[in-house]
């Protein structure tokens, strides 16, 4: 079984979040998305602090599934530096884990 991960990235608004999560899952990249609620997010950007309202999305996949899903976000993320930050799942249920690498398997019957 591949090593899970837990992906994360923000969108700035529901609609993106959910459309992104829905083809995700739709392409198998991703066994669940969770689309999270709208948060604050302060941070530095060209030498300003920025304040903006963000909708967080946490990705569940492979490891060996990674390159895609960063491909998949950055090619419909509007942002110019998107976060995309990739979390090893150091323990979890196994059956679960079981689910996340079946669920993103590339050839299922």
């Amino acid at each position: 079984m591949d090593d899970t991960v837990i992906i994360l990235t923000n969108l700035p608004d529901r609609d993106a979040a959910l459309k992104l999560a829905r083809e995700l899952v739709s392409r198998r990249l991703a066994a669940c998305v969770n689309v999270l609620a709208e948060c604050a997010s302060i941070y530095r950007w060209k030498d300003a602090v920025e304040e903006a309202r963000e909708v967080p999305v946490l990705i569940k996949t492979r490891a060996a599934r990674y390159a895609e899903v960063e491909a998949a976000i950055r090619g419909r993320h509007p942002y110019e530096l998107p976060e995309i930050i990739a979390v090893p799942v150091v323990r979890g249920f196994d059956d679960y884990l079981r689910w996340v690498a079946d669920q993103t398997s590339i050839a299922i019957g």
